[in-house]
């Protein structure tokens, strides 16, 4: 029996019908290795796999069917799939890859150095080096202001930390991995100071309100809206602002009366939470920037699955930016129920899987785990072709630009000994990744056509 599905398995490959591609991955380098489907540019059958996209522009968009040209980046959506057009008109994709900076350890400065003579050398030859691989933007916590004076700019963001800066001045906030913590996870966005702070904290945002190729700004990263959010804020210390705000809303939200929380009021004070912040945050950066994008505060965890998140968003953001771990190919339920709530399309503003071939730990960090760099460019393809079928993403940033340096203890907790990197920390290429990254990325416009035109 086993002779004979064996011959029939090369009866079918011989002719094209094979069995679905699997890379091995897992969580944490304890666990065991486990198989996931991991489909690729070649996995999809009549799509020409070689050759590149049309003619692009100046920003990476394609040349062709012609937009109103606004000077700036607007999303807009076209027969079901929702677009970013550039600010000469063209549709856009953005496809970048976060915290594209000079490394700051002894290690990766001596590099830097010894390869580039300094940042104007590493700007020019990291803005070519992104573009030939087919990226055309770097996002958040990158070095804008030098590479912004690179001969051949890319598209970028600009990562601001309203209510984390907010935190700072006032009080309260500490280090967790990935992101700032704040008392009971309670942000303090009922602080009677906040709007004031806000408002004069944005002041800065004017210096590149003229600036065509800036994308938009993200308010804060990874921000703490919790389900329970009424319990927590219920729970801080009294005299609290977010305390007395959470007691005046639930008194007036039961008429006085002194009855249990419910899960509807714990719903509906979440959504609440979530609106004033982004009231306030978004309309302190169109006050001084009206002419680019607010991207929002970059939504990660128990968010991703809380319709009343991405309505409340939709109110406010011109496009939804969500940090996405967890899954190794893109839920498409999820991501249709982000398009739907909100109204409005989304970005992935982090994304990543580290491999062991690195030489480093990788015991840090949310991404997934591999064997190779080759097959982090398999895992790459997949995530990305399944969210250019959702017809809501308008792009994404891959984490990060170059590998943790393990001898430097000054980092989040969270970037200390991983491969993360399109480069070492000693800015040495990943190739394979690279490589397979380079194939989809030079493609994404023709995949566009491809996907959208239900060939199967």
């Amino acid at each position: 029996m086993r002779g004979l599905v064996a011959a029939l398995c090369v009866a079918l490959l011989g002719i094209g019908i094979s069995a679905q591609r699997q890379v091995e991955s897992k969580k944490k380098p304890p666990d065991p290795w486990k198989s996931y489907p991991t489909r690729t540019l070649d996995d999809l059958p009549g799509f020409p796999v070689e050759g590149t996209d049309a003619t692009l522009d100046v920003y990476g968009g394609v040349r062709g069917a012609k937009q109103e040209a606004r000077g700036f980046f607007y999303p807009k959506k076209i027969n079901g799939r929702w677009w970013l057009v550039d600010p000469d008109g063209y549709l856009f994709i953005n496809i970048g890859v976060v915290s594209v900076a000079p490394g700051k350890s002894p290690n990766s400065t001596a590099a830097q150095q010894s390869r580039f003579g300094g940042d104007a050398g590493w700007a020019r030859q990291v803005t070519s080096q992104l573009k030939s691989h087919g990226f055309n933007g770097v996002g958040a916590w990158s070095a804008t202001r030098v590479l912004r004076g690179a001969p051949t700019p890319v598209v970028y963001t600009l990562m601001w930390n309203f209510m984390s800066s907010y935190g700072k001045a006032r009080g309260g906030t500490f280090q967790q991995p990935g992101h700032i913590g704040y008392p009971n996870d309670c942000i303090f966005v009922f602080d009677p100071e906040f709007e004031a702070f806000c408002d004069e904290y944005a002041k800065q945002l004017a210096a590149t309100r003229d600036d065509p190729w800036l994308l938009g700004h993200f308010s804060d990263n990874e921000l703490p809206f919790k389900s329970d959010a009424l319990d927590r804020y219920l729970a801080l210390p009294a005299g609290d602002p977010g305390r007395k705000a959470a007691q005046a809303w639930l008194a007036t939200r039961q008429n006085g009366a002194d009855a249990a929380v419910t899960d509807a009021d714990r719903q509906a004070f979440y959504a609440v939470v979530v609106d004033r912040y982004l009231r306030i945050t978004t309309k302190a950066i169109r006050k001084y920037d009206p002419n680019h994008l607010c991207l929002g505060a970059r939504l990660y965890g128990g968010d991703l699955g809380r319709p009343e998140m991405f309505t409340t968003a939709g109110k406010y953001l011109d496009v939804v930016s969500v940090n996405y771990y967890n899954a190794w190919t893109p839920d498409p339920e999820r991501m249709a129920m982000w398009g739907s709530s909100a109204g409005k399309p989304f970005i992935i503003t982090e994304w990543y899987t580290k491999a062991m071939d690195s030489g480093m730990p990788n015991t840090t960090g949310a991404g997934w785990i591999v064997r190779t760099q080759n097959d982090r460019g398999l895992f790459y393809q997949n995530f990305a072709l399944s969210l250019l079928e959702s017809r809501m993403c308008v792009g994404w940033h891959w984490f990060k630009y170059m590998d943790n340096d393990p001898d430097d203890t000054t980092t989040d907790p969270s970037n200390r000994d991983s491969n993360k990197g399109i480069v070492s920390f000693r800015y040495e290429p990943y190739t394979p990744l690279l490589d397979q990254m380079k194939r989809l990325n030079q493609r994404v416009y023709r995949l566009v056509e491809h996907l959208d035109s239900g060939a199967k």
